[in-house]
């Protein structure tokens, strides 16, 4: 991470208080316990004003501790349970909407082989009886409320990447839409995106955050995403780092019915 950005950050929530903060992985860069001191400093700053939703992301799991998960899959995540004591899965509750983590970095499986070295560790995965779970979580909400997923990976190909970041996009996505879920959030494409997925029955907002470190795709610049959710509409727009003033200033924005 960069730390500049990082700071900008932790001001940007302390002055806008939002009802809600996700963060959707990779919040180290190969899961040292030093970064993961940092990390956890980052959430405490930003659970001073907003209610935060963290889950795990590629770079944050030890995968080498259960490669195949052959050996001890609980040491996978044995650094982000210690450090930010918080689950892998979790759940946030705020008025209206409901968040619900999915991991989706679990590391090198069966499941997640390709004919792709580059895709070992990298590639995320999302197994049917988590969708399962999610549909419970959002099944104990009030009706109405808005259905939020959080989860590293992209289920919409990259602009610049030309990847998915998951396995099983479409089955994925269909799921999701079978259980109404109103929003997706996530990572892992180093490149800011706002996509609406149409199904037949529905469609699925799909807002990928860029990344806040130096590795960018394509020189673009960093960025966040604000999600404001209304009874009838959704919008999002990306907030890009702008150097030369230390902060995150407004870009692209899409607006969606709801």
């Amino acid at each position: 991470m960069v730390p500049a950005q990082v700071e900008a950050i932790e001001r940007l929530v302390a002055e806008q208080r939002f009802d809600a903060v996700a963060i959707s992985g990779d919040l180290t860069q190969r899961a040292r316990t030093s970064e993961y001191k940092r990390a956890a400093a980052f959430l405490q700053a930003v659970e001073r004003t907003s209610p935060a939703i963290a889950v795990p992301g590629n770079h944050d799991v030890r995968w080498w501790f259960a490669p195949l998960h052959l050996g001890r899959r609980a040491a996978m995540f044995g650094a982000w349970q210690r450090a930010l004591r918080r689950p892998i899965e979790p759940v946030l509750r705020v008025p209206g909407v409901t968040l619900v983590g999915l991991n989706t970095s679990q590391g090198i499986t069966p499941r997640t082989l390709t004919w792709n070295m580059r895709d070992l560790s990298v590639i995320g995965d999302l197994r049917p009886a988590q969708v399962k779970w999610a549909a419970a979580q959002f099944g104990g909400s009030p009706a109405g409320d808005a259905r939020v997923i959080v989860m590293h990976h992209n289920p919409v190909k990259g602009e610049l990447s030309r990847r998915h970041g998951l396995k099983h996009t479409p089955q994925i996505l269909g799921a999701f839409a079978d259980i109404d879920v109103d929003v997706v959030l996530c990572g892992h494409d180093h490149q800011e995106a706002i996509h609406e997925v149409l199904h037949t029955r529905r469609g699925t907002i799909v807002s990928t955050a860029g990344t806040v470190s130096s590795r960018s795709r394509g020189g673009r610049p960093s960025s966040v995403n604000v999600i404001d959710i209304g009874p009838a509409e959704i919008s999002v727009h990306a907030m890009v780092w702008t150097p030369g003033t230390g902060a995150f200033h407004d870009g692209p924005s899409r607006c969606f019915a709801r």
